[in-house]
């Protein structure tokens, strides 16, 4: 703890969180009744953030719904309600949303959401996997709520291939080693490889970039002390050059991961991006679920039902195969059947590939038709081939992207 700060309706503890030295503040609030005494709250709240200029997690009983469906019966919000949310707005707060219930404040027949987490975009930065859940109630009107930052599994994450990569020559070695494997077992086999390679060079994107910052920093240091000669500018340039390269690279990145629909039309905001695919993580998350009526959160148990439910959703039975009379059913003549028979030629393969949006994965084995593309000098003839085969057998592997 560096310091700690007190309100009338708050405390503030600022410090490190030594696991991962992150510097950070605990706003803990408890909300009053009166509309000015709220907004005098707020604009308190808002100078010890200022104060502190470090990451905050606003937390506590805020007396105060921002959503009509957070209070029983609420016909719409009141004009203190509308004031608290355009605090969250103006703050650039994000208001976690509970995983696990619905209301946190009971009084009778009366119940609200008005405990909540408020955390800023730096913090989830940090912990993008922060959740909050609400504790037993027990004598309390009141749900205590918790924030946690937990990976739910310990799976490994599925592959997926990354516009942002530039791996042509990793390929091109992984895949004449793989010899004369089936086109989709090598597809397998060299996400292996290629997942071990995104590990070493993009986990630590932000590190690689501000290695380069502090380069130029010290031969412009240098210059500014009249130490100066071509080799030294012709450095500068490359790490710039570098700099540039890996500032591209991390956009390109997180806009893809964010799936935002708008990313093509935007201007570099890679922290957008990334609070975007941050959202979306949290929001996708399933770390609570109903089975037979009863609350479950074991992910183990959450896995397995999920599992069962679409292995019996998608459980096919075996019909007996219908023919046709004669005469039932109007037929082709000969040219037209000999039309649809042929076999696409490797131009249209080619052509359908190209046509295909670059950085969305059709199949489940996680690579994208840029990856298709960025490659199809060393896997064309193969993936072509594949498709090929299609045709001719009629058959393809379920986890197939090839088609």
């Amino acid at each position: 703890m560096n310091n700690c700060y007190k309100g009338e309706r708050w405390l503030c503890v600022e410090g490190v969180i030594l696991k991962s030295m992150f510097n950070c503040s605990f706003i803990l609030v408890c909300g009053t009744h009166d509309r000015d005494y709220k907004n005098h709250v707020w604009e308190e709240l808002s100078f010890i953030a200022g104060l502190c200029q470090v990451s905050c997690c606003f937390l506590g009983d805020f007396n105060e719904i921002v959503r009509e469906e957070e209070r029983k019966g609420a016909t719409g919000l009141t004009r203190s309600a509308e004031e608290f949310k355009n605090w969250i707005q103006d703050m650039s707060l994000v208001d976690l949303p509970l995983t696990d219930c619905k209301f946190t404040w009971f009084w009778g027949r009366s119940c609200s959401c008005i405990d909540r987490a408020l955390l800023s975009l730096e913090w989830l930065e940090e912990f993008p996997e922060t959740r909050l859940r609400g504790g037993p109630r027990g004598l309390s009107d009141h749900f205590p709520i918790i924030v946690e930052n937990r990976n739910l599994t310990d799976d490994p994450r599925p592959f997926r291939s990354l516009g942002s990569w530039f791996f042509l020559r990793i390929v091109k070695e992984e895949w004449r080693s793989l010899g004369d494997k089936q086109f989709t077992n090598k597809l397998k086999v060299l996400t292996i490889p290629l997942g071990r390679w995104h590990k070493d060079n993009f986990r630590e994107m932000d590190k690689k970039i501000a290695k380069f910052k502090e380069e130029i920093k010290r031969i412009d240091d240098m210059v500014s002390n009249g130490v100066y000669d071509g080799m030294m500018e012709a450095r500068r340039t490359w790490l710039v050059t570098c700099c540039e390269r890996w500032y591209v690279r991390k956009e390109v990145h997180w806009k893809q991961i964010s799936r935002s629909r708008h990313a093509k039309d935007m201007d570099k905001n890679t922290r957008y991006f990334h609070n975007i695919a941050s959202t979306r993580r949290r929001n996708n998350m399933i770390d609570t679920l109903v089975i037979n009526g009863r609350r479950v959160m074991n992910p183990a148990r959450i896995k397995i039902t999920i599992r069962d439910f679409y292995k019996d959703l998608y459980h096919r039975e075996r019909f007996p195969m219908l023919g046709f009379r004669d005469g039932l059913v109007e037929k082709i003549d000969e040219q037209d059947a000999v039309t649809i028979e042929v076999l696409p030629s490797t131009e249209e393969i080619r052509e359908a590939v190209w046509d295909c949006e670059s950085y969305k994965a059709s199949g489940s084995d996680g690579y994208n038709m840029n990856f298709i593309k960025r490659c199809w000098g060393e896997i064309g003839a193969e993936f072509t081939a594949a498709v090929v085969g299609f045709f001719q057998m009629s058959k393809l592997l379920a986890d197939s992207n090839i088609i």
